[in-house]
């Protein structure tokens, strides 16, 4: 049964199968999920290559370096918020990731949102994303989030079906971003 995990070295093997999908289908190499920070100011960002990350060494480096964005007294660059990263993981099978920022920058406000997810190409359509950000929302709630905010491009109707699913309520659109919010709340148990 799928669900969320912290980045762990144990899915260096299916995450770096999931960076070649993401590459081979050209999409946008954001989605492969090799940046940590992206380039912000003057500060150039902290990435990796697929091939660097073929290193079991630099794996475990780079899983423990997205754990550490979530703690508020580590150092990040201005204009970069804590994060919370998860992969949703099948067994061994690393099927996308979800980020949870803590906070919202101007920019967060208007295109980027609190909560944002990718699934693998070979894992889409079978509901992997409408989980994940059902399950994504008590912990947004255990971070202090009671009103999420998500966006999705409005040329990505499966991202707006996902986010209408959960909840999602539409404030605007800005630009090219669909925005809307979604209640949070605990996990049931």
């Amino acid at each position: 049964m799928a669900g969320l995990v912290v980045p762990d070295p144990r899915y260096q093997r299916s995450f770096l199968a999931a960076v070649e999908e993401v590459c081979g289908a050209h999409e946008d190499e954001r989605y492969a999920g090799l940046t940590v920070i992206g380039q912000i100011g003057d500060f150039p960002g902290e990435s990796f290559t697929a091939e660097e990350l073929k290193d079991a060494d630099t794996f475990s480096a780079y899983t423990r370096r997205l754990r550490t964005l979530a703690d508020h007294s580590a150092w990040l660059p201005d204009g970069i918020v804590p994060a919370t990263y998860l992969w949703w993981v099948d067994g061994e099978e690393y099927l996308g990731r979800l980020s949870i920022r803590h906070s919202l920058t101007p920019w967060l406000r208007d295109f980027g949102g609190h909560i944002g997810y990718v699934v693998r190409p070979s894992a889409r359509g079978r509901g992997h994303a409408q989980a994940m950000l059902a399950a994504s929302l008590p912990v947004a709630h255990d971070l202090g989030i009671d009103l999420a905010l998500l966006t999705c491009d409005d040329t990505n109707p499966a991202s707006r079906r996902v986010i209408e699913a959960a909840g999602g309520v539409f404030e605007d659109q800005r630009e090219d971003k669909l925005r809307y919010w979604i209640r949070t709340g605990p996990a049931q148990r």
